[in-house]
């Protein structure tokens, strides 16, 4: 229903014909891809050789034309491979903030694995800036050439490119270890600061309320990490603004209780996160892309809307973001967040759509059926997979073979193990 009641401006108006008529055809995403082969093979392989020669690599008419998840992507001077995203995942492995042979390990793996970008966890700018004691930092040089380690590795082994997010954990620093008791409080914890003294927990510390000469040094130390960043290597930077940490508390009303020119209307709340973002674009190449993830909705009452979340999309694009990544919740404690089948897909659609910025949509994407209906329809440009590559490092690559997507590269040194696992895969009955 909701579909067709937006459908003037947010997809007549922005979609080419083809990708409305798939659009229309995929709305309520109960008919995905692979279904829509099944109904109509030939209209489907039609389309797909107009996506991937809109996206640059078209197809002999008698060849396979390549799945659009599988299809290249340029932001400003970077070209991804394909619209597949390793998700910043947090790790709890670093020590004093330097990336160690695990982070090398773990990165290294996923960007074998084919995925076409591959982000590291949140990185903070700060000792005070950290989630844990166990999170990456990027404040001295030491860090620097543990990322670039990292960094060069993925370049010279891969055809990813490496992502670097910055992020300040704000009134959610501090805690211990994930596995130790997520978000619980560090006995003897280093003092936080946010836009408001509102704790995170009941029983966890109340930061201390920013002040201008607070905001001055946070930004001077995004800066700082961003250049660091671009020297170590990095070929995309995400702004973390999500998720209740230091940015994200200034744009929701839950957490940003001031009455100062940083709280009330959107462009207050935004100020500071403005101000940060346009220190890291100055400080970052640019010929390099940067990233601002969002939380669409606090799923919370009195708290941000998908509404909201439009608004301070178009800021961030004003002040020169190339790409939304819209992820949701994790605000405050006892939200209730709609969980379900591709459920934060609708906030990256409708902000592709209405605000018009490339768009990474996230939460519950499992399989390549799953990112092609995203990426065809238009609901997002990148599809970013957390939990299935902790299971599966090279699952861009299975999902591929399983797919039986033409031209896909593995790594020479896996090339003997390529033709067992497609014929295992055959032998199933599983390549399309």
């Amino acid at each position: 229903m909701e579909w067709f009641e937006v459908v003037g401006t947010r997809y007549c108006d922005t979609l080419p014909p083809e990708q409305f008529m798939y659009s229309l055809l995929t709305r309520s995403q109960r008919i995905s891809h692979e279904n829509l082969r099944v109904r109509d093979k030939a209209w489907l392989e039609g389309y797909e050789r107009w996506f991937a020669a809109s996206a640059g690599v078209p197809a002999a008419p008698e060849a396979r034309p390549v799945p659009p998840a599988f299809t290249p992507l340029t932001l400003r001077g970077v070209t991804l491979q394909n619209r597949i995203v390793v998700s910043p995942m947090a790790m709890y492995s670093a020590q004093d903030g330097v990336a160690g042979d695990f982070h090398l390990v773990h990165l290294g793996a996923r960007a074998l694995g084919g995925a076409g970008l591959v982000f590291g966890e949140m990185t903070c700018p700060s000792p005070d800036a950290r989630i844990t004691p166990g999170c990456l930092g990027l404040w001295n040089d030491q860090q620097a050439e543990g990322l670039a380690r990292i960094a060069g590795f993925i370049h010279a082994n891969s055809d990813a490119k490496a992502g670097l997010q910055l992020g300040h954990a704000g009134r959610k620093g501090a805690t211990r270890l994930g596995w130790e008791g997520m978000d619980e409080p560090l006995e003897d914890g280093w003092p936080l600061i946010s836009a408001s003294p509102i704790p995170f927990l009941p029983h966890g510390q109340v930061p201390r309320e920013m002040t201008e000469a607070d905001m001055e040094t946070v930004r001077e130390s995004f800066a700082r990490a961003a250049r660091l960043g671009a020297q170590a290597g990095f070929d995309v930077l995400e702004l973390h603004c999500a998720h209740g940490y230091l940015l994200a508390s200034f744009l929701s009303p839950l957490t940003n209780r001031r009455t100062d020119a940083y709280g009330g209307s959107h462009e207050n709340r935004a100020r500071f996160p403005l101000a940060v973002f346009r220190a890291v674009r100055e400080a970052w190449p640019a010929d390099r892309p940067i990233s601002v993830r969002l939380s669409c909705t606090d799923w919370y009452p009195g708290g941000n809307t998908a509404d909201d979340a439009v608004a301070f999309a178009r800021l961030f694009k004003q002040a020169g973001a190339d790409l939304i990544d819209c992820s949701t919740g994790q605000t405050l404690k006892g939200d209730r967040p709609v969980y379900g089948r591709l459920w934060q897909t609708p906030f990256s659609d409708r902000i592709r759509n209405e605000v018009g910025i490339a768009t990474v949509a996230v939460g519950a994407i499992s399989d390549a059926d799953q990112a092609n209906s995203v990426i065809a329809a238009g609901r997002a440009d990148l599809v970013a997979v957390a939990r299935p590559h902790l299971a599966d490092p090279a699952w861009t690559l299975h999902e591929a073979a399983r797919i039986g997507v033409p031209g896909i590269a593995w790594p020479k040194q896996y090339l003997s193990g390529r033709s067992q696992y497609e014929a295992a895969l055959a032998r199933a009955g599983q390549p399309a």
